[in-house]
């Protein structure tokens, strides 16, 4: 079998696992991290969402043998680590604040997306507008829409 190392969460990790197995498996099979859910397994849903050298993308799409040592990926359990401070990640804890879950299942993946946008969004220099959120395609299956984007917003201003 095949060994893939990359970076999850801060830490290196190698696995021993073929090259064609979906990383979302790797994660949540091997590794043990299930923040990252399997919704649809097609790239559809976005309840698997993470982060990859900083940005979005769905491991339930990628071939584990596509990653290379260096690459980074972040899932939720890694998220509070990426922002200045202590405890929750700023988008966390406006989620929290927004009372956002009902089951839960798509948040970690709404989450990592809107931290994402908001990232990318200021690369660019600009600020979030109400256009953005629209762009966002994490299924939920509750419908809690209007509290996610009261907490995306919320976020992308405590965001540092």
């Amino acid at each position: 079998m095949p060994k893939q190392t990359f970076v999850l969460n801060g830490r290196t990790v190698t696995v021993d696992v073929a090259d064609d197995v979906r990383l979302l498996w790797v994660l949540r099979d091997l590794l043990g991290v299930t923040g990252p859910k399997y919704g649809c397994g097609i790239n559809v849903c976005k309840a698997c969402t993470s982060h990859i050298n900083g940005k979005a993308f769905n491991p339930c799409a990628v071939p584990v043998g596509k990653l290379k040592a260096d690459d980074e990926v972040t899932t939720i359990e890694g998220l509070p680590g990426t922002s200045s401070g202590s405890g929750l990640h700023p988008m966390q804890r406006a989620w929290l604040e927004n009372d956002v879950s009902q089951c839960g299942y798509c948040q970690p993946g709404q989450i990592m997306a809107a931290v994402a946008l908001v990232k990318r969004l200021r690369r660019e220099g600009r600020a979030l507008r109400e256009s953005d959120l629209d762009g966002i395609r994490n299924i939920c299956r509750c419908g809690t829409y209007v509290r996610i984007r009261e907490a995306i917003e919320q976020g992308a201003r405590e965001m540092r």
